[in-house]
């Protein structure tokens, strides 16, 4: 199968020995990130630095002043971290050493935005802002989103894209020092807390026929004896035995619509701007209710308007089966396997992992993380897809 590495500019910029060192592996490819939220990460094998501290989201290239002027919401540029146009940088040492490079773009997840434009940001039942997270209802947030993502998936030389978080984000984040998983929330309470009550969520509640107040009211009161420490169900009936079946659908069309539409807007726009051939994949999640990095999307839907998914498998490939369902010819469906050990990923087992997916309808591969793995590690996924 074909398989893509992730990297980070960093990785690559300053190592000569990065590119031949990639392409060592057995990879064909590299999804290299040109727009990445903030991250510290290591650098186990460059020469000039061990840690990368990425302070905030930002693209990793020159941002177009045209293409933003006059907008309030804009992309923030790199510092020292990825300066000048390390995206490009890398990315013609890639394809140097013979590697096709698509680029990596992170969108909905972004906490300087949040905090610099307070008003942008997934509002939750207790009124607490997610600055991490901006809230896709809102046209200016789209709008944002949308051009963020044209700008940064097509790079010159990029043979296609990887959108990640082209969706709802909510309550997880994985951020810093997270201090929130005290409470055994479940899928139902993950929920709750990521539904949004910024003024474009209540207006959509109400076209729904909600009445935003009461559903907040509604949405606490649910959430009470998960507080105490009563279990959570899991799956959507959980959602429904908390919130109330009908209340719990009308909020997850008000969801499921805003994010269909963002995701057939934002490839439909980036289709527009890129080369014949380019192809466009969205890390997707298929149960269209869940958030975060990986969209919870429709698998029907998604694959009726992007070229394919790129989709978790570190935990087990079930969640490739209800693409593979669909049918699509030429539909890519990516498994995403982590093969850094310090970071939960089984390198020596990826051979057997691999074969797995495959067997649940995998048509490529993508590795989670050539820039981050150890040099044990990478002589494992040498090993297991026969590079050099």
């Amino acid at each position: 199968m074909k398989t893509s590495a992730f990297v980070y500019p960093w990785d690559v910029n300053g190592d000569p020995e990065a590119p031949g060192r990639i392409a060592a592996l057995g990879v064909t490819q590299v999804t290299l990130a040109a727009a990445y939220h903030s991250t510290r990460a290591l650098t186990p094998r460059h020469p000039r630095h061990r840690v990368v501290t990425a302070e905030y989201a930002a693209v990793l290239y020159p941002v177009d002043a045209d293409r933003w002027a006059g907008r309030a919401l804009r992309p923030y540029p790199a510092g020292d971290w990825a300066p000048g146009d390390a995206h490009g940088e890398a990315a013609a040492a890639l394809a140097e050493a013979g590697l096709e490079v698509h680029t990596w773009v992170v969108l909905a997840h972004n906490s300087r935005l949040g905090a610099e434009h307070p008003d942008t940001s997934v509002v939750n039942a207790y009124g607490d802002r997610y600055p991490w997270a901006p809230c896709i209802a809102q046209p200016g947030t789209r709008a944002y989103l949308t051009g963020l993502a044209v700008e940064s998936a097509v790079r010159p030389g990029a043979r296609g894209t990887e959108l990640e978080s082209l969706g709802w984000y909510g309550l997880a984040h994985l951020h810093a020092h997270d201090k929130t998983g005290g409470v055994g929330l479940g899928d139902a309470g993950q929920y709750l807390m990521s539904l949004c009550f910024c003024h474009a969520c209540r207006a959509g509640y109400a076209a729904q026929g909600l009445d935003a107040d009461r559903l907040a009211a509604d949405v606490r009161a649910a959430l009470e004896p998960v507080w105490r420490g009563a279990p959570s169900d899991g799956g959507w009936a959980g959602v429904g035995k908390l919130l109330g079946e009908g209340k719990a659908a009308a909020t997850r069309a008000w969801r499921d619509d805003t994010a269909r539409t963002l995701q057939e807007e934002t490839v439909t726009a980036v289709r527009a701007a890129a080369p014949e051939g380019f192809q466009i994949l969205l890390h997707a999640d298929p149960v269209s209710y869940h958030c975060g990095a990986n969209a919870g999307v429709d698998p029907a839907h998604i694959l009726s308007v992007a070229d394919g998914v790129v989709v978790p498998c570190t935990g087990g490939a079930g969640p490739l089966t209800p693409f593979a369902e669909q049918g699509v010819a030429g539909a890519v469906l990516a498994a995403n396997l982590t093969v850094v050990s310090g970071m939960g990923g089984s390198p020596a087992t990826l051979a057997a992992d691999a074969g797995r997916a495959r067997d649940l309808g995998a048509t490529e591969l993508r590795l989670y993380h050539a820039g981050l793995a150890s040099d044990d590690d990478l002589s494992a996924v040498r090993e297991a897809l026969g590079g050099s």
